[in-house]
């Protein structure tokens, strides 16, 4: 098996963007991609797209042939990818296997969705439809729900609060400030939005305990990748960054029916199997882009994962140690609560920005100094299908 590398990342702005197709979205985070590989006119063997929704939403299927018929890439080979939100990271690690198996030398992955174009109510239905078929969607249960039921727990057994919970909301929009690709761009004051007697206005119940700026926003966005072997790599410009590790695992698909549905097994198994594969411990990262559709699975990941011990996450991060300069830090794109979640993009974004960051090319107020190597953590389903990789900095 080769050693593959990213040589190209592009992302194009989350939020909401009425004046463009969902194809045109892939199409403009490809090219950027492309253009920042510096191929030049070689094309690429392969594609792979990441959507969830597409069939659904648009009424559009076939996406990957599509797109590289827009992009003028045949003959290449083209499959579109659906792992409900973790249907980037699947993405990409269907490009990674390909070209660690030799079949293909250069290989593009891009990860889309648009999701504003139908009611947040329709939305919400959308996203819902990965709940069990007959255990629970058919009895209305949404994402959200299952995040207020998780997160109730998680406060009852390991003594999470609001205030942890805050610290995450307070972090993750105030970084998405300062990321121009961001869907939120509005920081949050801690002594107003939240603490004046107008905050059930600002500040509503979604799903208790959950209010609504501890939930990501609906939206529309698409985020590419360029991979290749390691050994090609080296004779580019950009130092190449490693996919040093992957991990993936999964876990029963109702909460009801684990031992613990506080544990999320399937993120401390895939995390584990990517910090094996790239022979490299929690404490080696130095910048971990982690799946915050909801504040708490923040808090929750970064334990499971190994950054922090059961019941510890939470106060990690109301002491400071997840933000920029701190022990940890986690999610300073903003993560999906400030960046956006536009679900097929989500995972191949997570390794965008950690690109970014592994190549030392964000401005001082974004960039984790002397970064070496990084996590993603991309969450599908409610933690019954995820993926982790491992990101190392390659030295010239």
């Amino acid at each position: 098996m080769r050693d593959v590398a990213i040589i190209g990342a592009g992302m194009i702005p989350f939020g909401r963007r009425d004046e463009d197709t969902l194809m045109d979205m892939l199409a403009y985070a490809s090219l950027k991609a492309l253009d920042d590989a510096g191929l030049g006119d070689k094309s690429v063997d392969a594609v792979y797209v990441g959507n969830m929704g597409g069939g659904m939403l648009q009424r559009q299927t076939a996406i990957a042939s599509s797109l590289v018929d827009r992009l003028n890439l045949m003959p290449a080979a083209a499959e579109t990818v659906e792992n409900g939100p973790a249907s980037g990271g699947s993405a990409v690690k269907n490009g990674l296997l390909a070209v660690a198996s030799g079949y293909y030398d250069y290989v593009l992955v891009v990860g889309g969705e648009k999701m504003r174009e139908v009611t947040g109510w329709r939305a919400t239905d959308f996203v819902a439809t990965m709940t069990h078929p007959q255990a629970e969607y058919p009895y209305g249960i949404t994402l959200p729900g299952m995040a207020g039921m998780f997160t109730r727990l998680y406060m009852e057994k390991y003594g999470v609060t609001r205030e942890h919970l805050l610290a995450i909301s307070l972090k993750n929009q105030e970084m998405g400030t300062l990321n121009p690709y961001a869907h939120v761009e509005m920081a949050l004051d801690r002594g107003g939005i939240f603490d004046s007697p107008h905050a059930i206005v600002n500040n509503p119940t979604s799903a208790d305990p959950l209010h609504l700026y501890d939930l990501c926003p609906v939206s529309d966005g698409a985020a590419a990748l360029i991979l290749c072997p390691l050994e090609m790599a080296k004779k580019l410009a950009k130092p190449p960054i490693l996919i040093a590790g992957f991990g993936q695992a999964t876990d029963t698909q109702t909460l009801q029916e684990r031992d613990d549905p506080t544990d999320l097994k399937a993120v401390t198994l895939a995390a584990q199997k990517a910090f094996e594969m790239a022979k490299l411990k929690p404490g080696d990262i130095h910048v971990a882009e982690l799946h915050d559709a909801f504040t708490i699975l923040e808090i929750a990941e970064s334990e499971h994962v190994g950054f922090f011990k059961k019941g510890e996450g939470g106060k990690a991060a109301a002491a400071g140690k997840t933000r920029l300069g701190g022990q940890m830090p986690i999610n300073i794109s903003g993560g999906l609560k400030a960046r956006g979640h536009p679900v097929g993009a989500t995972g191949v974004a997570q390794v965008v920005d950690i690109v970014f960051q592994l190549r030392h090319e964000l401005p001082k107020n974004r960039q984790v100094q002397k970064a070496e190597n990084g996590l993603t953590v991309n969450f599908g389903g409610f933690g019954n299908n995820v993926l982790a990789f491992v990101l190392r900095r390659v030295q010239s």
